[in-house]
């Protein structure tokens, strides 16, 4: 079998304008790009992304994988992006034999930028429940620490989420990008074209909401414990239920809200609980 033709565009992450800041001063500010590239599947459109443009090849991957546009990763035959033409073109050896009819049917997602999920694929999916896989208070507390370290285009200009794969404690590969759900294709992505140690991943971190998208997505990829520092939506918490994938919502310092967790969060670390306004009153605090 023919090797995979793959371009590497990669573009820088930010860019540099000037600002003028609340005392008149002028000075250089770092800012998230933000670029259109338009997917072709064996030439034919399918939809246009805006992204960092950091990785966009394993980004266009990923996303036509949960899209259910592609089935194997053994099926492409090419991943070219030019950024030129704003174009990424993606040759497979087969497409699903309803094409058309998924393509015609688009659900307008909570997805930042408003993401689609093309032939209402919550309704056809065949995945079952994952197995459970364990978490400890401890653990998680540790993971929360090591993410810190990762959030580097957040740091510097923003306008940003971040996902991670992740084995327990240890942060195997983080993406940025504009929207949340560009983020996890490009992990998507990466897992097909063996860019991402994603085999020993069990845990899959995100900053944004925790919405039936990303439990979708995160199911796709086999893992079945998702993590986020904000909140859930019902149908996130549905899906959850349904894929048996545990949620770790509003995770930041020692604080978090566990959902469809029993039997698999361990409370190894439980910190002090905060005195009561009653007893902050009474204490004369």
């Amino acid at each position: 079998m023919p090797a995979l033709q793959l371009s590497r565009a990669r573009l820088p992450a930010t860019t540099t304008i000037s600002v003028m800041d609340a005392y008149g001063a002028t000075c250089q500010q770092a800012i998230a790009a933000e670029r259109a590239l338009t997917v072709y599947l064996n030439k034919r459109e399918i939809v246009t992304l805006m992204t960092l443009g950091d990785d966009p090849e394993a980004l266009v991957v990923g996303y036509l994988r949960n899209q259910g546009l592609l089935y194997r990763a053994e099926d492409l035959t090419a991943v070219q992006v030019d950024w030129e033409v704003e174009a990424a073109a993606v040759v497979t050896r087969h497409l699903p034999d309803d094409l058309e009819a998924r393509l015609g049917t688009r659900t307008v997602t909570t997805g930042c930028g408003q993401g689609t999920v093309f032939g209402k694929l919550l309704e056809q999916t065949s995945l079952t429940a994952l197995p459970a896989t364990p978490l400890a208070q401890s653990t998680l507390y540790q993971l929360l620490t090591n993410l810190n370290h990762y959030n580097e285009t957040y740091r510097s200009a923003g306008a940003v989420h971040g996902c991670a794969l992740c084995q327990q404690a240890q942060v195997l590969d983080f993406v940025e990008d504009v929207g949340r759900h560009n983020a996890v294709d490009t992990l998507a992505g990466r897992q097909w074209l063996n860019q991402a140690n994603s085999q020993q991943a069990d845990i899959f971190y995100t900053t944004g909401r925790l919405t039936s998208e990303m439990v979708l997505k995160v199911a796709q990829m086999g893992i079945s414990v998702l993590v986020s520092r904000s909140g859930v939506t019902q149908k996130g918490v549905e899906l959850a239920e349904r894929f048996g994938v545990m949620l770790i919502a509003r995770a930041k310092g020692k604080s978090f809200q566990a959902i469809n967790a029993e039997g698999r969060l361990t409370l190894d670390d439980i910190p002090p609980k905060p005195p009561s306004a009653r007893s902050s009153k009474e204490a004369g605090i």
